[in-house]
């Protein structure tokens, strides 16, 4: 029967029945409509998380950049006093009639200094804001640096190094743990990276204000050395006055972004990251210290600790020892830390995209081992091919430092456990620290058996560790239920 055969009012509430039915049951294009509204959202929130990351990366990134310059500047340039215009006896060294052994000690006090002050430094600066505590471990820090230029013999010295290494161990440690109140979990290896490879800057700067600062022995009746003291020292007490007002806090109280922002700010990393209001508990404080797996992280830096350190402080002696004297050896110093500043931040990158900071860090240690091995291997008249080898080895002994450290952060779940673990990781840390400072021995110039091989050993050992850690990830990751963080590898 056809529509137009029924009765008048049958047709019509049939008619009606169908368009409603029509209204009721969505269209393919509703759909479409719908999911294309859902995309344009997601697009949108993510151009605004991308458009806040650059904001971020403007002010957090630099600034912190700058503070640990300045500080590897400050650390490092005892290396190059040791040396500097020693051929006409007016080194540091020389003028302060250090033995080799009393040099060394120098060299550990700032260590055991740097250990102890770490963990308080940390908790100190969620206490009362990283901009203030910052600005008075800056201001601090180049005060001794300053001050150590008035050193007239060997006790004088030590007191100084003690005093700085207790005004820089909370710089490190402190600016890591600020970065996760700011980033998520996979954004920090090439921004820690970043930060870390300014030591590498330091290190070939300061071999090029060394250079500089050399020509100036006997000025105002100083030597050089002390006019490098002063010269790397005073910039710090100065800048410290700017970081105490812009240096950033936390995305809650800045002033710089806007609410829309600062909401994003703080949602984007809730659940993944620090939160700047967050207290430190007994009960976080207790899981943390007995949670076995971070002091394998832990052993994991010990072994980084040891070629960084020894590289650090003894790079300008082991160039001096490849044939280069006098201010030359300075100036030879600054090529393997330019290097080691743009491998520093393609290893971090590499970690970060693949997100495979285990396997970055395993990669580096095992190439710095290798190259630490044909480094004692070669004769000790090989200059050319050691001093080629000594930039590859020093460039990967800094560079295993972002993807461990990203590795830690990516694997601390709340802000309790940033707050303790990222310090105590570097305070023990200071074991290999120690380690690295008694390893190159003035006797064995110009080879430096012990030191390369012991070096390689320990660059062996990381690469293990960080091997066998990868894999108690990996398994512990395949018991976790649907829905459950995984750990980060």
């Amino acid at each position: 029967m056809a529509l137009h055969d029924l009765p008048h009012s049958l047709a019509a509430d049939f008619e009606k029945v169908s368009v409603d039915e029509e209204k009721k049951e969505p269209s393919v294009h509703h759909y479409e409509d719908v999911s294309d509204a859902e995309s344009s959202i997601a697009s949108a929130e993510a151009d605004a998380e991308r458009r806040l990351l650059r904001r971020l990366d403007m002010r957090v990134i630099p600034a912190s950049m700058f503070l640990y310059f300045l500080c590897c500047l400050d650390r490092f340039n005892v290396g190059n006093a040791k040396i500097l215009n020693s051929d006409t006896g007016d080194s540091l060294v020389q003028v302060l009639r250090l033995s080799d052994k009393e040099y060394l000690i120098a060299l550990m006090v700032f260590f055991i200094s740097y250990g102890i002050f770490e963990t308080p430094s940390n908790y100190l600066l969620k206490k009362y804001k990283p901009s203030r505590w910052l600005a008075f471990l800056m201001f601090g820090w180049g005060a001794m640096t300053i001050i150590m230029a008035a050193c007239q013999n060997f006790a004088s010295l030590v007191a100084m190094r003690f005093l700085l290494g207790a005004f820089e161990a909370g710089l490190f440690p402190g600016i890591v743990y600020c970065l996760t109140f700011w980033y998520k979990p996979n954004e920090r290896a090439v921004r820690i990276a970043l930060i870390v490879a300014c030591a590498t800057l330091g290190g070939a700067f300061g071999g090029a204000i060394a250079y500089g600062v050399g020509l100036m022995n006997g000025a105002a009746g100083l030597q050089a050395w002390r006019w490098l003291f002063i010269f790397e020292g005073a910039p710090c007490c100065i800048c410290a006055v700017v970081v105490y007002f812009v240096f950033p806090d936390y995305p809650e109280t800045v002033s710089w972004l806007s609410p829309d922002e600062r909401a994003l700010a703080i949602s984007r990393i809730a659940g993944v990251a620090s939160l700047g209001h967050h207290k430190l508990t007994w009960q976080e404080a207790r899981d943390t210290l007995v949670d076995w797996r971070l002091y394998a992280h832990y052993l994991l830096f010990v072994a980084f600790s040891v070629g960084f350190a020894s590289m650090s402080q003894f790079a300008p002696t082991i160039v001096q020892g490849l044939g280069y004297k006098g201010l030359s050896a300075q100036l030879f110093t600054v090529p393997p830390y330019a290097i080691g500043f743009c491998v520093c931040v393609a290893v971090a990158w590499v970690s970060d995209r693949y997100e495979m900071r285990s396997l970055g860090a395993a990669g580096a240690f095992l190439i710095c081992g290798a190259t630490f091995l044909v480094e004692a291997s070669l004769p000790p008249t090989a200059f050319a091919a050691r001093y080629g080898v000594l930039c590859v080895a020093l460039s990967f002994a800094f560079a295993i430092s972002a993807p461990s450290l990203s590795w830690l952060t990516a694997n601390l779940r709340n802000t309790g456990a940033s707050t303790l673990a990222v310090p105590l990781n570097v305070s023990i840390a200071t074991i290999g620290q120690i380690t690295g400072t008694f390893v190159y021995k003035s006797s064995e110039a110009p080879a430096f058996p012990t030191g390369h091989y012991s070096n390689a050993g320990f660059m062996f050992a990381g690469a293990l560790i960080a091997l066998g850690l990868r894999w108690f990830y990996v398994r512990r990751n395949r018991t976790l239920a649907a829905g459950e963080p995984r750990w980060r590898l």
